[in-house]
Parts: C-alpha cells; sequence; structure tokens
C-alpha cells in the first residue's frame, strides 16, 4: 500500500497479479450504486485477489449523497476500465488515512469525478502523450503501463488528494462544484472532513423532510423584511435566492437529501469549522436553551451564517433583549420563531422599533408581548410601522387599546394598509360604522390580519349557509366577532351538528346563532353537554327552553346555574332561564328569596 507522501516520487506498487470482480450481495439492504451494470446487482462486494495476501473486501455506503440529477452511466462506463478506475480511487483515497468503509462510499458514489479520470487516461492514451504529460520524469509515463495505475497517478496529479470525489460522493455536489469547494478545503484531511460532514448529517440532517416548512418561513421572513441588512444577512439572503432559482425552489430547502449540499455550495467555509471547538460546542449550546436536532436544522438553513458565531457573541447579542424579560430558553423560543433575531441589524432595528412605541406611549410591556410572540416585527422598519399605526388609530385605537391590538396580533402590524383597509370596507359592507369597527379591532385584531377571501368571506357564506339573513350579520359578528376566524370544520360545524344531535332543528340552532351566537365557541365537552344534561336531567326542562334563552350556556354550572336551582326547587318556585338566571344576584334575591341580600347560598343541593 501507498501512501499519500510517496505518490508525490515514487510509482504506486500493485500486486503482480491483479484481478477485480463483482458479486451479487446477499444484504437487501445496501443502497443502490449508480454504477452498477443492471438492476441484478442493486447491493455488491468486491473481491481483490492477490498471490502475496488475497484479501476480501466487503463495501458498504454509509452517508452516500448522489447528486439528483445524477445521469446514469453509459453502457461504457460498466466496462473492466471503469470497475478498475473505482478499484484505484478505493486505495487512493485508502491511503490518506479514509476507513475501508468510507473508502468504498466514495469510489462507488462518485461517478463523474471517476468518469473524468477513466477520460483522461483514455485520451492520454490515444494520443500516446503520457511520455510528455509529465515533463519533469519522462520515464514515470513509460513505467504506468495498466489502466488503474494511470487512473491512479491521474487522481494523484489532479491535487485534490480525493476531496472532489468526497465531495460528490458524500455531500452530492456536481463535479464542478466539488472542484470549486474542494479549493477552500487544501488545508483539511480526507479523514477529518468526513467526520464532520457525517458529524452535520447526523445531527442537522438526520430527520425527515418538513414538508416545505422551511421554504415557507423564509419566505415570510423576506417578505417582511424592510430595513438595511449586515453582510451575515446579505449572505443569507443570496442563499435563498440561489435556491428559489432551482427546481423546487425554496421548498426543496427542507429537504434532507438536498439542502445539505445547497448549504455546503453556498457556504463552503463551513467545513473549514473545528469539530470540537466550534461545531459540537454551537449543537450544546442550542441544546441548553431548549432547541432539539430538528430545529437546529430549522436555524442552520434560514440564518447559515450562525455556524461562525463565537458562542460569546451569541450570547452578548442575546443580552440585547433583556427587557423582554426572557430567559435563555424563551430566547431560545425566539430563535426558532425569527433566527435572523441574532443578526447585527435586526438587533439595531430592536432599538429603533422600542423608541417608536415609547413615542406613541404604547406600553413597553404590550410591545415586548409582542416581539416575544412575532419576532418577525424586528425586520420590519418603524416607517412601515407607522403607516399600519396610523391606520389602525384612524379606528380610535391608540396608546393603552393599541397595545392590546398588537399583544393579541402582533401580526397585523405587518399588513399592508390596503389590505387592512379592504378588511374594513367589507366590514361597513357588513353594516358597522367606524366607531364598531374599532371595537371589534380591540376585541379580536386577528380579523384583520387574515384573508379576507380564505377566511373571512368563507365565514360569511357560512351564517348565510345555515340560515342567517345578512340583516343578522351585524348582531351576530357583533356578540361574537371571533366566529370570522374560526374553524368551520373544527369549531363550527361541530357544535351545531352536536345541537342537532341532541333533538334541535337546523332552523332552532340557527335562532339560537341569531340571538348569541358566542354558543358557537362553546367548548361541547366541557360546556354544553354538562350544562345541557343538567337542564334536562335534573331541571327536567325540555330541551325547547334553551332555544328560548340560549344565553344558558354561558353561566357557570356550579357557581350560578346549580345554586339558582335548588334556591328556587326548595321554595318550590317554577321559572324561565332567563328568569333565573338573567338577574343580578340583588334581584333574585328580592325577587324569589324575599330577602335583601346580595348572596345566593354557593349550593342548596341535596346531593
Amino acid at each position: 500500500m501507498f501512501t499519500p507522501t510517496a505518490m508525490s516520487s515514487n510509482l504506486i506498487p500493485f500486486p503482480a497479479k491483479f484481478n477485480f470482480t463483482l458479486l451479487p450481495s446477499s444484504s437487501p439492504n445496501t443502497p443502490t450504486s449508480s454504477l452498477l451494470p443492471s438492476s441484478s446487482l442493486l447491493s455488491f462486494s468486491t473481491r481483490l485477489h492477490s498471490h502475496a495476501s488475497k484479501p476480501h473486501y466487503h463495501h458498504h455506503l454509509p452517508l452516500l449523497a448522489t447528486s439528483p440529477n445524477s445521469p446514469a452511466p453509459s453502457v461504457d462506463d460498466q466496462s473492466e476500465e471503469f470497475r478498475q478506475a473505482q478499484e484505484a480511487l478505493f486505495e487512493f483515497v485508502q491511503a490518506f488515512g479514509v476507513s475501508h468503509e468510507d473508502s468504498a462510499a466514495i469510489s462507488s458514489g462518485s461517478p463523474r469525478y471517476l468518469q473524468m479520470l477513466v477520460d483522461g487516461v483514455r485520451d492520454l492514451d490515444e494520443h500516446e502523450l503520457w511520455s510528455s504529460w509529465n515533463c519533469d520524469d519522462e520515464e514515470k509515463g513509460l513505467k504506468l503501463k495498466g489502466f488503474k495505475e494511470k487512473v491512479s497517478y491521474m487522481a494523484m496529479e489532479k491535487g485534490d488528494n480525493g476531496k472532489v470525489a468526497f465531495l460528490e460522493s458524500f455531500v452530492g455536489l456536481s463535479l464542478s462544484s466539488a472542484m470549486n469547494v474542494a479549493r477552500y478545503l487544501s488545508a483539511e484531511t480526507l479523514p477529518g472532513l468526513i467526520g464532520k460532514v457525517k458529524y452535520m448529517k447526523e445531527i442537522f440532517f438526520s430527520g425527515s423532510d418538513d414538508g416545505g416548512i422551511i421554504g415557507k418561513n423564509s419566505r415570510r421572513m423576506m417578505m417582511h423584511l424592510s430595513i438595511p441588512v449586515d453582510d451575515d444577512l446579505q449572505q443569507t439572503l443570496a442563499f435563498f435566492e440561489k435556491i428559489e432559482a432551482r427546481r423546487g425552489g425554496l421548498d426543496m430547502l427542507g429537504s434532507k437529501d438536498i439542502s445539505f449540499r445547497y448549504l455546503v455550495e453556498s457556504f463552503p467555509r463551513l467545513l473549514l469549522l473545528p469539530l470540537d471547538s466550534q461545531i459540537s460546542t454551537l449543537v450544546g449550546f442550542l441544546e441548553k436553551i431548549g432547541i432539539s436536532g430538528e430545529y437546529m436544522r430549522n436555524i442552520l438553513l434560514l440564518f447559515p451564517p450562525i455556524m461562525f458565531f463565537n458562542i460569546k457573541v451569541i450570547k452578548t447579542r442575546m443580552l440585547a433583549f433583556k427587557e423582554l424579560s426572557m430567559d435563555e430558553r424563551d430566547i431560545g423560543k425566539m430563535l426558532k420563531k425569527y433566527p435572523w433575531v441574532i443578526a447585527t441589524s435586526i438587533q439595531e432595528n430592536y432599538k429603533d422599533v422600542s423608541i417608536y412605541f415609547d413615542k406613541e406611549k404604547v406600553p413597553k410591556e404590550s410591545v415586548n408581548r409582542a416581539i416575544r410572540s412575532w419576532p418577525h416585527l424586528l425586520g420590519c422598519s418603524t416607517s412601515k410601522i407607522h403607516l399600519m399605526v396610523e391606520e389602525i388609530a384612524s379606528l380610535g385605537v391608540t396608546n393603552k387599546k393599541l397595545g392590546q391590538v398588537i399583544c393579541k396580533s402582533p401580526q397585523i402590524l405587518l399588513r399592508k394598509p390596503q389590505e387592512f383597509n379592504e378588511v374594513v370596507s367589507l366590514l361597513e359592507e357588513v353594516g358597522f360604522d367606524k366607531e364598531t369597527i374599532g371595537k371589534i379591532l380591540c376585541r379580536c385584531p386577528e380579523i384583520f390580519a387574515t384573508s379576507i377571501e380564505r377566511t373571512l368571506k368563507r365565514k360569511l357564506k357560512f351564517l348565510s349557509a345555515i340560515g342567517i339573513s345578512e340583516v343578522h350579520y351585524p348582531r351576530v359578528i357583533k356578540k361574537y366577532p371571533e366566529l370570522l376566524v374560526s374553524d368551520i370544520d373544527r369549531t363550527l360545524l361541530p357544535r351545531m351538528k352536536y345541537l342537532v344531535n341532541m333533538g334541535l332543528s337546523r332552523r332552532d340552532v340557527a335562532f339560537m346563532v341569531r340571538r348569541f351566537s358566542p354558543l358557537l365557541g362553546y367548548s361541547i365537552e366541557e360546556v354544553m353537554r354538562p350544562k345541557l344534561d343538567f337542564l334536562v336531567n335534573t331541571m327536567e326542562k325540555p330541551l325547547r327552553e334553551v332555544v328560548d334563552y340560549p344565553r344558558f350556556l354561558s353561566y357557570s354550572l356550579e357557581k350560578k346555574i346549580k345554586p339558582r336551582f335548588w334556591a328556587l326547587k326548595q321554595r318550590n318556585i317554577e321559572c324561565s332561564l332567563k328568569d333565573m338566571l338573567g338577574k343580578n344576584d340583588e334581584e333574585f334575591a328580592s325577587e324569589f328569596l324575599q330577602a335583601e341580600t346580595t348572596e345566593v347560598p354557593p349550593s342548596l343541593s341535596p346531593f
């Protein structure tokens, strides 16, 4: 076996007689090699026969990253020469201290690199240029008589010491990208690079594909960015743009088979980072603040420069948010939501945003809660935020009320004024005036941050479908504006179906919704079922009474319904649900208990 040092001056020694054969393997789980001549050889073993030692090798392919656009090898590539080239590459990289298993993975997973070597040897053979190719030692060319020896020499002359083949096989880079990245890695050892890639893949990319979530988040972060960016963010945006231009766009960012390749192409310095003092230290720190492997991948892909940050720098930047009353775990949650939060430009804008809301006399705690909930606000310029604040103020919502709004729905500040006004116009068409719209905004600001077509108009159609006429829309929405952002299939319809199954008609239910729409938000198991069960089975009243007085469902069963019912039962008093529950304690006592007290016995149940 040769050594890398010896290769530069001496010929590579080979056994006098050498045979190379491919045999089918019995293992069904070995990854398919794109170099195999037929589908019958889905996994294989290689046997090297030498009269000296006759070693027996079994090749398995760990962490092989075949590029998705790798073309199938041509018939010529399945020649004996190509298989000899594989073996030559196997021995070549193994001489650098690469394990037997990893050497097999590299030689089997780098078809483009092998083809380049094979083509180079064939060209020199065809034109009989071996003697003149190396002017320093013409005799060397004359000694390279075997094809495999020539491939080994060709690989040595490339000067990358096997790194290009490694980047093609383990990372999945194209040949041109692998050659470009390899230039950055000249000082790195091949075993060291393999260890880093294995570690990073295991920690950051071992999970399943995310279904496009990372891509969706990247688009959202870019869409709401309206401030000058620092170098780190500029590099991140360039990374996003490069991926968006490729097939599949940013949706491929969360693909575990492709995203690591994209990352290395754009940030080749990742492979220069020390494993112990930088990569594993960062991983340990992220775990400490509550960020698991899956979220680590999200953070790394959404803000790759974090990998180059010193831990002390990250901690210092986290201290900028001490006014938010956040501990390390809270900051970890914010980092999950918005990895750009530790970028210099975002931190500077945080100061500007805080100063702006101070001038607007918005309570600081409200601003802090809004940022903790939706840190994307920190990527928005104060001039853009001001446009939305003005629109909200036109509805009479300012200062403390504005603070309440952004606490509930901080996303509203990232809306475009035109989008906000379209919601206002829709509510005006329903029948609300500006003052009432302002009250609706304070109670349920989520309405103004949602889609008109996909959400709001669908809810209006739902009301019409269940029998609520347009003239009653204002009453229904004013009492329960949350229905406009409630899920039809998971929230609204199940409650209606439950009431129908209890024996009420669809018309009865529509009448109940018209009179008291908040019932559409009550839990079936925690509110509706126990109260209706008590009404029918204990109070022995017909279900029809809840149609006449649906507000019955809003009162506390233990604190109001039961105490008043048992107080009336003891006195043999019969009354409607409205008379029983619609009065305050003083009025109830005065009319039914004939005592001037504001207290009703907490429970007069005989059970």
